[in-house]
């Protein structure tokens, strides 16, 4: 029973990361792209999570760690870049 509703969610989250690519690729504004870069960054994570317990290991925790933090410097840089038309200044 369990295993049904994972892979029902991964179903789910497969889907929503469709939607978001298609406000990635659509998108009238470049801040709805980050936005929907951060959303399917986040989706992959729950997916990967998902996919662990799955499985029924904890080896995936490393990899969830790694995009966390790559997708938060990423939007933070993408942030900065819309805010001050550079992400690193020159002094």
């Amino acid at each position: 029973m369990v295993d049904m509703l994972l892979q029902a969610s991964l179903v789910l989250l497969i889907l929503s990361i469709a939607g978001c690519m298609y406000r990635l690729l659509k998108g009238p504004s470049v801040s709805d792209r980050i936005a929907a870069l951060d959303t399917i960054g986040i989706l992959l994570l729950s997916m990967i999570a998902v996919f662990g317990m799955l499985q029924g290991t904890t080896v995936y925790f490393d990899i969830i760690l790694v995009i966390g933090i790559v997708s938060f410097i990423g939007t933070t840089a993408f942030a900065r870049y819309i805010e001050r038309g550079a992400v690193m200044e020159d002094e």
